[in-house]
């Protein structure tokens, strides 16, 4: 059992309260898209900068209003971020809009002005729209981008204290921890009773610049001050950052003031907003309609001045904010560097610093069968559960409840099983997992007999996928330093390929668990499984790994024991040509573990030099006896045992020792409702403290 390959969770009380969740959550992250070009931002960690698109359809005429938005997202590129316009479109909201998405909302003379009490209606009636402040930050903090664009923020309007007429803008920010950049509060609203709610919502506002003076949109000066004032984008991130740490779940608002070329201007502005508010009174415009209504007899006004100003202060945002994003993403980056060293630094004596896994996350359904055997076409009594696996995961898991806290390197969604999934991984170290828009977290679903035995699977692993090359070699400083890296058979050929390149170049000891018999050949395919140290395949998997090097080997699989052991040797020494260690897991007929000869037994500790010296020799160690009322179920056993044994070496332990750590972590997993037992500690599988356990002696057998 210890062989088996498929991963189990925790126990749910039925399988039809989970599907219906995900359906509902399948169903509401199908209404965002995110552009291709953001979604590879955010899995990568670079900055990006959200933009609102009202100013398209509502801020400005056509073609003014395309210009200046592609002029926008070309500043913001400018800067070193990846710009991300948020619209609604046909039902769905778009975070990033391609060309002709920008073309079809800058022409539309029907779309709709979509903040948040519009977003339901939209989306019901798939409908088109530009997104307000409101609706843009919804957007941004969904699709995970802390840092928003736009021209100026809502307000309390004037004679609000009368009409409560006050913009969704403001307690927006008071819900969604978004960074606003904008040129201050619009001129035409009630500025003085607007930073007072946002003070009353426990919005924090800062004016960037060296100065304290409140910016009111077209003009430098409002005649009030804002609480702060932040000098730089560097100090603008690390108020972000502070602000993300604390876990307010407040906004923040930094207003820009509009540059000085243009607030020479700003006087025959303000006259023509006074004109313009008078008439729009006078004339019974209200709510939404206000904003338009104004800034167009302004413009008509001022003959073309205001808008021109209004495209300046919009550019220099763009500018400020892109500056801010890639602050942050520096910020962020640096930080985590310092939360590493220090961690190593506290961890150090327990060898927990430089451990690295790359492998799949797996949110798995597992359904066992009362009845021995299951008849298909009918249902069957049973029990259904839910756990989280996937090899990497697991292996990640163990070794982190062993007392070494791994860097895993994976991808997941952004669906409800992403938040159950990090919810349940608390404790590990899942600041390489990406999480990706419009992608399902890697399911399973385990159709087992009562005795444990597989007899139908069906996985949606898509995403493993995007564990690629260029995702993991940001990691390359980690990968080139490690003690040990773990890969599993879920990523692509061409991931593994690149870090057998990194461990050739620095020496890094490489353990390979090939996951199932069909993706066991993927680092064969190449010259790459010569740079690999260790790896943990079943015999099935051993058998794909030999054919893949073109050397023959049998279709028929052995059953007696002896038969078992004589093929596995067969087949591991012609890889021992290159590879250190081979731990070939033979389920109830326990555990062979092959390599170089040392005192008796077999060297587990990584060498020194590539070049093999000794002799090549072999250990089988017998399964620890499991009842099958003590088991519950076979998903993680395979990978307790690798996990274990790599702790084992990690702590520089015999090799006895070392396989014993492992059969000790798979006997637990087997009792286990999850892949990874939950009392899984380092005293509950050291050797010398499980006093207990008979351990018969390996039997030893030379290969050469």
């Amino acid at each position: 059992m210890i062989g088996s390959k498929f991963d189990l969770l925790g126990h749910i009380s039925s399988i039809s309260v989970a599907l219906q969740k995900t359906d509902l959550w399948g169903f509401k992250d199908r209404l965002f898209r995110v552009h291709p070009s953001v979604s590879q931002a955010l899995a990568e960690h670079r900055p990006v900068v959200a933009l609102e698109s009202t100013i398209i359809t509502h801020g400005m005429p056509y073609p003014h209003n395309l210009s200046t938005a592609k002029e926008v997202e070309a500043i913001v590129r400018a800067e070193g971020a990846t710009p991300a316009t948020v619209g609604v479109i046909q039902g769905h909201v778009h975070v990033g809009l391609s060309s002709e998405e920008l073309d079809h909302l800058a022409r539309s003379t029907t779309s709709l002005k979509v903040s948040r009490r519009d977003l339901p209606y939209a989306i019901s009636k798939g409908l088109s729209g530009g997104t307000t402040v409101s609706g843009t930050m919804i957007a941004a903090y969904k699709a995970g981008i802390p840092v928003f664009v736009t021209g100026g923020i809502g307000g309390v309007h004037r004679d609000g204290e009368n009409s409560l007429d006050i913009s969704a803008d403001l307690t927006e920010l008071g819900r969604t921890p978004i960074a606003v950049v904008s040129a201050g509060v619009k001129s035409i609203l009630d500025i003085g009773r607007t930073l007072e709610f946002l003070e009353t919502q426990g919005v924090c506002v800062a004016t960037y610049g060296t100065s304290n003076s409140f910016p009111a949109f077209f003009s430098p000066q409002s005649g009030f001050t804002s609480p702060y004032h932040v000098c730089n984008a560097e100090e603008a991130a690390e108020l972000i950052a502070g602000s993300l740490s604390l876990g307010l779940q407040t906004g923040l608002l930094f207003a820009v003031p509009i540059p000085e070329e243009q607030a020479a201007a700003g006087q025959q502005i303000q006259e023509a907003i006074q004109t313009a508010v008078a008439e729009a009174r006078a004339e019974g415009i209200r709510g939404r309609d206000v904003t338009p209504f104004i800034l167009q007899k302004v413009n008509e006004l001022t003959e073309g001045k205001s808008l021109q100003a209004n495209i300046a202060l919009i550019h220099n945002n763009a500018k400020v904010g892109g500056q801010i994003a890639c602050a942050l993403s520096q910020h962020m980056k640096e930080r985590k560097l310092r939360h590493t060293t220090r961690h190593h630094g506290e961890r150090s004596s327990d060898s927990q610093s430089n451990v690295v896994v790359i492998g799949g996350i797996n949110v798995d359904f597992i359904a066992k069968g009362k009845a021995e055997k299951l008849l298909f076409g009918q249902t069957n009594p049973g029990s259904v559960c839910q756990s989280f696996g996937g090899v990497g995961r697991n292996i990640a898991d163990c070794l982190s409840r062993l007392n070494h806290r791994p860097l895993f390197i994976s991808a997941m969604g952004t669906d409800l099983h992403s938040e159950a999934v990090l919810n349940h991984c608390k404790h590990m170290n899942t600041s390489g997992v990406a999480r990706l828009q419009e992608q399902s977290t890697a399911t399973y679903c385990a159709v087992i007999t009562e005795r444990g035995e597989l007899s139908l699977g069906l996985g949606d692993m898509d995403i493993h996928q995007h564990i690629s090359e260029q995702y993991v070699s940001q990691f390359e400083t980690q990968l080139s330093s490690a003690s040990l890296v773990c890969l599993d058979g879920n990523i692509p050929v061409s991931t593994v390929d690149y870090v057998c390149s990194i461990a050739k170049k620095h020496a890094v000891n490489v353990w390979y668990e090939p996951t199932d018999s069909d993706k066991a050949c993927k680092p064969f395919l190449s010259e790459a499984w010569k740079s690999l140290s260790y790896s943990s395949p079943n015999l099935a998997e051993l058998c794909t790994m030999t054919k893949t090097l073109g050397i023959p080997t049998s279709e028929v699989q052995p059953s007696s024991l002896d038969e078992v052991l004589s093929c596995a040797l067969a087949l591991s020494r012609p890889l021992l040509e290159h590879l250190h260690c081979l731990v070939v897991t033979l389920g109830a007929k326990g555990v062979l573990v092959c390599g170089e000869h040392v005192a008796g037994s077999v060297n587990l500790q990584p060498r020194k030099e590539k070049r093999r010296r000794g002799r090549l020799c072999a250990l089988h160690y017998p399964a620890l006896p499991v009842t099958t009322e003590e088991t519950m179920n076979v998903s993680g056993a395979g990978d307790s045992l690798a996990g274990g044994m790599m702790a084992g070496i990690l702590q520089g332990r015999d090799t006895n020792s070392c396989v014993q750590m492992g059969l000790l972590a798979a006997r637990l997993s087997l009792a286990s409702p999850h892949p990874i037992a939950t009392i899984l500690t380092l005293d509950s599988v050291d050797p010398n403290v499980v006093q207990t356990q008979s351990w018969p002696k390996p039997s030893f057998v030379w290969m050469d």
